[in-house]
């Protein structure tokens, strides 16, 4: 007899627990496939600590392969489901399509950033849902610190050390907690001309910070935040956004090359295409996490519309807290659906309290509902983040041991650059790269998941709203962006009407590597990097934003972006070099149209996945 079927669609904190469980009550009487378009499970509530380099990033990253035993990993992304069929269509990493036949299906796919329809925000803004948007936030912003000490344009240099973060909920206070921390500690290394401090602003419509959590857990944090320096404006929120700025809804405008939009998330756009009954874009599911008419399909996580039955006629929140249990529950009725579990039961549950990390030894709690501030707080938080992890505990204790009594290091990595990190994405998890596979459209119902993508785009790639798009109501709080600054604004790529930051149509292949970790993006391309020494085109001249890329010997090539292949090896196509005297080739002797000292392959732009 086979052993029944079982696919779970996304490795986040229900999907994770979902398959651990799963694999925990089976005992190897059924097939487990996971599919996920990384190989590990990001912990997001320290992906700040990132950002600000209190922890190296692989400190919050927990392997699939190497916890979860019993379960086999499919590295892909979800394309469509077909209900009908029982069959997840899905793409791989190189472009490759697949399908998983299911006898159980449980769809944890998680959450995107949420667009709201602010203009300029979708070309000047990025996300901070996953690994490469912390890595890239934590460059620019030591980048724009570092060009700041060099600038002497008084103007421009307090523009650079201006940083603005939309969206006072838990993601966007501990943003602006840590990150403000970190420019401190920069400029208390290297102090700036004129004894200018950097300027932090944090932002939000809501009348108090934190406002979704305990009153007392949010004047713990304005209290703290103010104490530093940040100006918290309340009542307050941005009405456009620009490559010099942003104009806030009070009428200020605010000179910056950073943006950070913090303002919520919504479903990934695969729930959507599954063809079933919604709520503000989540699957209704009854409360043993089933979708209704649908024995074989369950639904956890960000991706549900979860009765609440402690609140009845509501749904529980979008947290990681209730998308962590859900996760063992859907678990426990897959497993008791096949008949190798317990039985069935609904997802109720409580809240033991919140946690909100403010950076060094400060941090606002109330577990229990007992409220706690200052070092007690930040003990109890730490705790239960250790006890929280489903790996690395060591190392995250020692990194934060380390960070206590040595300097922070201010490096730029370079590896993520601004268009591989937009904003409007469906993916968060992986940065776009140069050249890039394309992806399948959505094969659910016939329908394309997305719309035509525009040139330089993954075309089969689920992409988040229209920039402009009005959506339902964010739901607070789990989403933190960092914005790209250009050279002259916080812009990140510009934008060709697709649905994903992309090079304008003048600028093929968009922004490239500079030879310098982490380089400075290029004023004559908003969001961009002029490229140094790659094969291909001139520099590109007479851009919206200034000047071009300056004259090298031998002339400088616009590199690679999201809509050309990555510089590398150039394949040959001109004829054959003249043979010599005795019939065979002289390696010496240029090929007809390639000029005497051609360069070799020029070093790839490095970029996150």
């Amino acid at each position: 007899m086979s052993r029944p079927r079982v696919v779970i669609v996304g490795a986040g904190f229900a999907g994770y627990r979902a398959a651990r469980t799963l694999a925990r009550l089976t005992r190897n009487r059924a097939d487990i496939t996971l599919l996920n378009p990384t190989d590990y499970f990001l912990y997001l509530p320290l992906l700040p600590q990132v950002a600000a380099g209190v922890l190296e990033a692989r400190r919050v990253t927990v392997s699939l392969p190497g916890t979860l035993r019993g379960v086999r990993l499919v590295l892909g992304e979800a394309d469509g489901v077909d209900l009908d069929e029982r069959t997840v269509h899905y793409s791989d990493p190189e472009g490759g399509a697949g399908s998983l036949r299911y006898d159980r299906l449980v769809l944890a796919v998680g959450s995107v950033n949420k667009l709201l329809p602010v203009p300029g925000v979708a070309e000047h803004a990025h996300g901070f849902r996953g690994l490469p948007e912390a890595l890239y936030l934590r460059d620019h912003v030591t980048r724009q610190v570092e060009l700041a000490a060099a600038e002497d344009d008084p103007g421009r240099r307090a523009a650079r050390c201006t940083f603005v973060v939309v969206g006072a909920g838990y993601t966007g206070t501990e943003v602006a907690a840590h990150l403000q921390m970190l420019t401190d500690r920069l400029v208390r290394r290297r102090p700036l001309p004129g004894g200018l401090r950097p300027r932090w602003l944090l932002l939000d419509v809501a009348p108090r910070v934190l406002p979704e959590m305990d009153e007392r857990l949010s004047r713990t944090a304005d209290r703290v935040l103010r104490a530093r320096g940040v100006d918290v404006r309340m009542g307050t929120s941005v009405k456009e956004a620009t490559r010099d700025g942003v104009l806030l809804t009070d009428g200020e405008f605010v000179a910056s090359r950073t943006l950070v939009w913090c303002v919520g998330v919504r479903p990934d756009p695969l729930v959507e295409a599954v063809g079933q009954p919604l709520e503000r874009g989540r699957l209704i599911v009854d409360p043993q996490l089933q979708l209704p008419g649908r024995a074989d399909v369950f639904a956890c996580g960000d991706a549900a519309a979860v009765p609440d039955l402690e609140r009845p006629g509501s749904f529980t929140p979008m947290t990681a807290q209730h998308a962590w249990r859900q996760g063992r529950v859907a678990g426990e009725n897959v497993a008791g659906s096949l008949g190798l579990g317990r039985r069935r039961r609904p997802y109720r549950h409580r809240d033991l309290g919140f946690a909100v990390d403010l950076g060094g030894a400060r941090a606002a709690a109330n577990p229990l509902g007992v409220p706690l501030s200052g070092p007690a707080a930040g003990v109890v938080t730490r705790g239960y983040h250790l006890a929280a992890l489903p790996g690395n505990r060591i190392r995250v204790a020692a990194d934060w041991v380390l960070d206590a009594v040595l300097p922070r290091q201010g490096v730029q990595l370079g590896l993520v650059r601004s268009w591989s990190v937009p904003l409007d994405t469906a993916s968060p998890e992986l940065a776009r790269v140069p050249g890039g596979p394309d992806r399948p459209s959505a094969r659910t119902g016939g329908e394309p998941m997305t719309r035509e993508s525009a040139p330089g785009t993954d075309p089969g790639r689920r992409t988040a709203a229209e920039p402009g798009k009005t959506e339902p109501a964010a739901e607070p709080g789990d989403n933190g962006p960092a914005t790209e600054p250009g050279d002259n604004g916080p812009a990140a790529e510009p934008r060709d009407n697709g649905p994903a930051a992309e090079p304008g149509k003048n600028q093929p292949g968009g922004e490239a590597a500079k030879r310098q970790p982490g380089g400075e993006p290029a004023r004559s391309q908003p969001g961009g990097e002029p490229a140094r020494n790659q094969p291909g085109e001139g520099p590109l001249r007479d851009q919206p934003g200034g000047e071009s890329p300056r004259s090298r010997s031998g002339g400088e090539s616009a590199g690679a972006g999201p809509g050309r292949p990555a510089p590398g090896p150039v394949k040959r196509t001109d004829p054959p070099a003249p043979a010599g005297p005795d019939g065979t080739t002289d390696p010496a002797a240029p090929a007809p149209g390639d000029p005497a000292g051609a360069t070799g392959p020029a070093d790839r732009p490095n970029a996150s996945d």
